[in-house]
């Protein structure tokens, strides 16, 4: 039989046309034989069953045949937590945590007295389209004075998002079925988020078909593509949010590459310090603005 350090070879070595192929196999190595990472690191000459050999073997061929990663293994870490996904919900990407750290940061000012949002008892976040829930379980993981509430039109995403919510232990997120602000209505939370954060859909259908097969064969369509121009569901999040927001309160979402221009320009006079976030590429990809409140109208 093949010890673990030879399989974890044998797999890099066939998943070579990957960006970082030691680094999958040995996730897939992980999760085919049951195994903590410690535990491969302490004993990588320990000797693997041929059961976890075959499995290994099929796992790695899906991969190389563009099943990704994460809906493999089923599992995918996000801002250091480890998130259960799976076909039809959105894999959470890296960039994505720029909306949680500018949420975290806006939070703190609120908290120490340089900001206008919350209070140090806390407030109210929501996430819209939350899909696994990796943005609202994240923030109340770090902000356990705030309560979170996130929604998703996709009865898996709900499910899912429950799931991780229970096994992180953060039950007290409320997740809850419906489109964009719908599951919202008649609960009396008019004005009173202190934070609207999403990551929306934003891909313009025409440029699906020209994703790579990893995302288009497997991921669903629906949370990366809102319609031709890609920035449908922005447009509704912008126009609807204020009537859920404190004023004071902020608007927390990501955007595709270019679209900084388009998105900064949906914004009017009830709003103040719009801004965008650049990620590490020097991309502009969250949009940050403050709620300045509803607009007056003078006699």
């Amino acid at each position: 039989m093949a010890t673990l350090r030879e399989l974890h070879r044998r797999a890099a070595s066939l998943l070579g046309e990957k960006d970082q192929p030691a680094l999958e196999a040995k996730l897939l190595l992980l999760h085919c034989a049951r195994i903590k990472e410690e535990k491969f690191l302490a004993e990588p000459e320990r000797e693997a069953s041929a059961e976890v050999e075959r499995r290994l073997e099929r796992f790695v061929e899906r991969r190389k045949g563009g099943v990704p990663l994460a809906y493999l293994t089923r599992t995918r870490e996000f801002w250091s937590l480890p998130f259960r996904v799976g076909p039809g919900v959105l894999i959470p990407r890296p960039e994505t945590e720029l909306v949680v750290e500018q949420v975290v940061k806006l939070a703190a000012g609120a908290v120490t007295g340089t900001g206008s949002v919350g209070s140090g008892s806390g407030g109210l976040i929501l996430d819209v389209g939350t899909g696994s829930g990796n943005i609202a379980l994240s923030l109340a993981k770090e902000l356990p004075r705030f309560k979170v509430m996130a929604v998703d039109v996709s009865p898996r995403a709900v499910v899912r998002a429950k799931k991780n919510a229970e096994r992180l232990g953060l039950e007290r997120v409320e997740i809850l079925r419906g489109s964009l602000f719908k599951a919202l209505k008649g609960r009396g939370l008019e004005r009173k988020f202190d934070f609207i954060v999403s990551n929306p859909p934003y891909i313009p259908a025409g440029e699906w078909e020209g994703l790579d097969d990893g995302i288009k064969l497997y991921e669903p369509k629906r949370a990366l593509v809102p319609g031709p121009t890609g920035l449908e569901f922005i447009k509704r999040i912008v126009l609807r949010s204020p009537r859920y927001l404190k004023p004071d309160g902020f608007l927390v979402f990501e955007i595709g590459a270019g679209q900084d221009t388009s998105v900064l320009a949906l914004f009017d006079s009830r709003w103040k310090g719009v801004e965008r976030v650049l990620d590490l590429a020097a991309i502009p990809r969250v949009i940050l603005a403050q709620f300045r409140g509803p607009c007056r109208r003078h006699p």
